[in-house]
């Protein structure tokens, strides 16, 4: 029997690890820049988080989530979402007795039993941030530049466009539901079996359905901004304000609501050119009630999440990521088992420099040692055979000029780093390709 990965889940192999470094790095140099702190959560929960969070008949909660109950019989769930975890924590640990608004961040592996598909995994990776604490719009303004600039500016992302919605308050949406049910009630047969369905759970979901024939229906459906009470029309007028302040153009977007039943006044998302919403990049919006649901007190708050694997679909579409680079700065060819010690030495001098050395223990030629440093993409090949040994000295082949020199042993280190520029990664398809120099 050949093992493979569960459907729905794919391992992250060396080769990959750059283009999720490049994300990962300009995510946190830029969250950290804007004073978010970094926070882990355990990827299960308990159950009832989630449901009493997201809602019982959310998608989430009655089709998606992975659920155990462990030896105990306790019920836990493999973490579905990110932002229920992050505010249990705020709860858990006493936060909103530190100074306001807390700005939390993570990175976190999530879970859904989902159909398979590009960009939409069963185990996905998402980034998120959230600002806690804060019931101020320019808290929503703040969240949703800091996201956008991630992806335009840092990550270099074209062609995306920012989807702006106000959904309200508790009185604002029981107003608005009822004017959905009046119009959705008499053309019930032409929904999708499964929006039929939500007429009696969960209609303002119907509005995030992705069935065309749902679509069709919602395009004439009432704007949930015709129906904002005055505080929610004042808060999503300072939102539009204030990225209209940055340079942010945004869409409104009526048909958007999110799929989390916890979401209050401001939803958005960042969608790739022409994707209509099936292929989000990012997405959030405010949860001022999600605190009191969860059992603590009146917490506003308001965060977003992004898909890691979808940013770097389009990063790749685009040509945008990264070239692929050398994983290492230098390989160590010892010629002769005698020389395997001597080697290990060399090898601990470079690496305490900061670079990047693999040290090859088959016997072979020199030949044979360079294509193997060629193949790994090293920038320098340093040889020892009997005839180094013998002088104390190391031959270094310079891979990227096709240059060789034989060096004192106590020279080793600077004539690498003069090989190497120090150390550092190399695009492989510029190292030179001239037969090696033989060596002793």
């Amino acid at each position: 029997m050949e093992f493979r990965t569960p459907r729905g889940t794919q391992d992250r192999l060396p080769e990959q690890q750059p283009s999720w470094g490049f994300v990962l790095g300009a995510f946190w140099d830029r969250f950290e820049r804007a004073g978010f702190g970094r926070l882990d959560t355990p990827l299960f929960e308990d159950s009832a988080l989630f449901v009493r969070a997201v809602g019982e008949e959310s998608d989430i909660a009655s089709k998606e989530t992975y659920n155990f109950a462990d030896k105990s019989g306790d019920s836990l769930t493999l973490r579905p979402e990110g932002t229920a975890p992050v505010v249990r924590a705020y709860l858990q640990h006493g936060m909103a007795s530190r100074p306001q608004p807390q700005r939390l961040a993570y990175f976190a592996p999530l879970f859904r039993y989902d159909r398979p598909q590009a960009g939409r995994l069963r185990q996905h990776h998402q980034i998120g941030a959230e600002i806690l604490g804060e019931q101020d719009p320019h808290a929503d303004v703040e969240l949703i530049s800091q996201i956008w600039w991630l992806l335009t500016q840092d990550l270099g992302l074209r062609d995306l466009t920012l989807q702006l919605n106000s959904i309200g308050r508790s009185d604002d949406r029981a107003r608005y539901l009822k004017a959905l049910l009046d119009f959705l009630e008499p053309v019930r047969s032409d929904l999708s079996i499964e929006s039929q369905r939500r007429l009696s759970t969960n209609p303002l979901r119907i509005l995030d359905s992705k069935d065309q024939r749902d679509r069709n229906v919602c395009e004439s459906a009432p704007r949930t901004l015709d129906f904002l009470g005055e505080e929610s029309e004042s808060h999503f007028a300072a939102v539009k304000d204030g990225l209209a302040g940055l340079g942010i153009d945004a869409v409104l977007n009526s048909a958007l609501v999110r799929g989390l039943d916890y979401y209050t006044d401001t939803v958005f998302e960042i969608w790739p050119a022409d994707s209509r919403g099936q292929s989000t990049v990012a997405g959030g919006g405010r949860y001022d009630l999600l605190a009191q649901q969860l059992g603590g007190p009146p917490t506003a708050g308001i965060g977003f999440g992004c898909g890691v694997e979808r940013v770097l679909l389009n990063l790749e579409a685009q040509g945008r990521l990264p070239a692929a680079e050398s994983a290492i700065d230098a390989y160590i060819a010892p010629l002769s088992g005698a020389a395997r010690p001597a080697a290990l030495v060399a090898a601990r001098d470079l690496r305490g420099t900061g670079m990047r050395v693999v040290v090859g223990y088959a016997a072979g030629s020199p030949r044979s040692h360079l294509r193997k440093a060629n193949a790994l993409g090293a920038r320098c090949a340093v040889i020892l055979g009997d005839a180094e040994l013998a002088s104390d000295s190391a031959s270094v082949r310079d891979l990227v000029a096709g240059k060789q020199e034989t060096v004192a042993r106590d020279r080793l280190v600077a004539c690498v780093q003069r090989a190497t520029g120090g150390g550092g990664r190399l695009n492989p398809d510029k190292r030179a390709t001239t037969n090696p120099v033989e060596s002793g």
